[in-house]
Order: C-alpha cells, then structure tokens, then sequence
C-alpha cells in the first residue's frame, strides 16, 4: 500500500468511528441512555480532530481533551477554530459519564445540544478533507 493510500485509509478509519459515535449518540437520546448519549457525542469530535491530524500526518497523544487535540489542528488550520470552540466543553463527558456522581444527568435537549455541537465539528473536519476519506 502506497503511503498516500495508507494515509487515506486511516483518515478514513478515524471518521468512520466518528460517523458511528455520532449516529451512537443520535439514538441514545432516550432518557435510560442519555449518559452514554453524551460520551458519544465527545467521541465523535475527538476521532473527527484525530482524523485531521492524521490526514496532516501531525502526531498526537493518547488523550481525550479536546482542548489540546484542538491545539494540534489550530496549527494546520487556524480556521478551525472557530467551529472547534464549542466542542472543547464535551471533554468532560469523555470520562465522567462513566462513573457514578460525577455530573448531573442530563437531559434530552442537552443531548441533542451536544450531538449538534460534535456534528459540526464533524462536519468542518469533512470540508477540509478530501471526498475520499469520508464515510460512504
């Protein structure tokens, strides 16, 4: 496999798993799933900016804080700031969702808040990508 074909590929890896945590997130805005609802939501923006890291061929670190994955990319392209900066508050959902007492549940809107919050993000990482490396 050509470098070019292999960067593809993992670029396209990275928004596949983004595009499942996001239709993950859509459908677990019943209330007995909210919780994990919003931990995909967090999911889909991190591997939506470790996707534009990785097409950059930039290394990142293993990390869920999108405060710092963001930083990576404002070095690429610092337009993206400006579609990233509401998606730095989902970090917190990355872990804390997992463990009981750590945040409030949350609501249906919150969710469906959030889950339009990590589509954008996803959908900025796509425009700057090319066609071929996003999800069919």
């Amino acid at each position: 496999m050509t470098p070019n074909l292999f960067l593809l590929d993992e670029t396209r890896a990275w928004l596949l798993r983004a595009a499942e945590d996001l239709a993950a997130a859509a459908a677990l805005t019943a209330p007995a799933t909210l919780r994990s609802g919003l931990f995909h939501c967090q999911q889909a923006a991190e591997k939506s900016l470790k996707a534009f890291l990785t097409w950059h061929q930039r290394p990142f670190p293993r990390t869920h804080n999108l405060t710092v994955l963001s930083g990576f990319c404002a070095e690429v392209d610092v337009s993206l700031d400006a579609a990233v900066a509401p998606s730095l508050a989902l970090t917190r959902f990355a872990v804390a969702m997992r463990y009981p007492g750590e945040i409030e549940e949350p609501s249906i809107a919150e969710v469906r808040e959030w889950l339009a919050v990590a589509r954008t993000i996803f959908d900025a990482i796509c425009s700057r990508l090319p066609q071929e490396t996003h999800p069919d």
